[in-house]
């Protein structure tokens, strides 16, 4: 009999945990990539990552046609939101579980979505779409700075600005027009308001809020997480109120299969829809996420793809956060210290580098400039931030 496998097209962060929740299950993970040698580090654990132009369907069909002759192909999917709509192409083909990769390609270009939830009611910040300089000082004059400057697509903060004056607005403007990957799809950038308030996230798996979180950031102008806690402690209202805008965000997306994550800000004039991500948060958000409430997001998703029942039931009841390191200048790093003393600190549950002594270090203002998170949790937000407080003291590194 075939052994059953799952195809991940990419991957993300938290690639080590699809393939070791898969293996769990009983699957064997089967890796399509368009740079295999991303994932060598998987090879110790026996994982085939196999080089396949991921954007080209018609390729990725023609693999996954050859990998159906040894193995039970049983579900098809992806970490990586760039890769997500091709995922679920692939899964129409084959008849298997999947999202509507059309919904995918809408969300994944950021103002097409801003037009469907704006078009739905949801609320989201004023917005411009500008395709050269000239455009974008004319938003910006129109709103009034601060404003937001972004990329059309992106992941992670990747190219978010906060402009709070003319030349910032120039300098960020010129560097986004000459980015290869922006100018090659044709220039489209996003001009917002900035909207100022708390930042929550909702993640969700189907059409069922799992639970809502707080997240902090380092200052500005760029948006490079300081700290995510899970769950936040909102009053009913509050809590029911995010609810309501997430369902409304998936029926205007036309999401509502698999995994689903929102971010929304507070602001004087009510909550407003930052970001709809058609995927998973990446790590370490699943990861807190089973620390507070047990729940496996990444297992279950999986049991989602491959068509099995699937399960959202506690069975912790604490507070979570992630604490992101973030380096502190460019140059190379020599040395980090003390994670053996932070992870043996009673209620962290975590302690992860993302980098190696001797790595260049060139900071982008965005989710690449994290070296590393540490994650506790304990029975109580203050309890758990104290934790992280005293394991993120004990970890120090040296840039030169």
């Amino acid at each position: 009999m075939a052994r059953r496998a799952l195809i991940l097209v990419e991957g993300a962060s938290n690639m080590l945990r699809y393939v070791q929740a898969a293996q769990h299950l009983d699957l064997q993970p089967i890796i399509l990539s368009a740079e295999p040698s991303q994932y060598e580090y998987l090879a110790a654990e026996g994982i085939e990552a196999i080089n396949v132009q991921t954007d080209d369907v018609d390729a990725l069909i023609g693999e996954c046609s050859r990998l159906r002759l040894t193995y039970d192909i049983a579900g098809i999917t992806s970490a990586r939101e760039s890769a997500c709509a091709a995922a679920g192409k692939l899964s129409r083909y084959f008849e298997l579980p999947g999202p509507n990769p059309e919904a995918i390609q809408r969300c994944c270009n950021k103002f097409t979505q801003r037009q469907l939830l704006a078009g739905a009611g949801v609320p989201v910040p004023a917005y411009r779409l500008a395709t050269n300089a000239t455009d974008v000082q004319k938003a910006a004059a129109e709103f009034g700075f601060p404003v937001i400057v972004k990329p059309v697509v992106g992941v992670g903060s990747c190219g978010v600005r906060l402009c709070r004056n003319a030349g910032e607005l120039a300098e960020h403007t010129s560097h986004l027009l000459s980015e290869r990957d922006i100018v090659r799809s044709s220039p489209m950038i996003l001009v917002e308001e900035f909207a100022q308030g708390p930042t929550y996230w909702a993640e969700i798996v189907g059409d069922i809020v799992v639970g809502i979180g707080a997240a902090d950031f380092s200052p500005p102008p760029y948006f490079v997480y300081h700290q995510w806690t899970f769950p936040d402690p909102l009053t009913n209202a509050e809590y029911q109120r995010i609810t309501d805008a997430s369902l409304s965000c998936l029926r205007a997306l036309g999401l509502g299969w698999g995994p689903t994550n929102i971010e929304f800000r507070w602001t004087r004039r009510g909550l407003v829809v930052i970001e709809v991500g058609p995927r998973l948060s990446g790590a370490p958000g699943p990861e807190v996420i089973q620390a507070a409430c047990g729940v496996d997001l990444i297992t279950e998703h999986i049991k989602v793809v491959i068509g099995a029942e699937w399960n959202l039931c506690r069975s912790l009841s604490q507070t979570a956060a992630a604490r992101f390191l973030v380096a502190d200048r460019d140059g190379t790093m020599d040395c980090i210290n003390g994670v053996g003393r932070a992870a043996a600190i009673t209620g962290v549950v975590e302690v992860k580098l993302n980098i190696e002594p001797k790595t260049p270090i060139i900071r982008k203002g965005d989710y690449r400039d994290c070296i590393g998170y540490v994650i506790a949790a304990s029975p109580n937000r203050a309890l758990t931030d104290a934790i992280l407080e005293r394991a993120a003291g004990q970890i120090s590194w040296s840039i030169t």
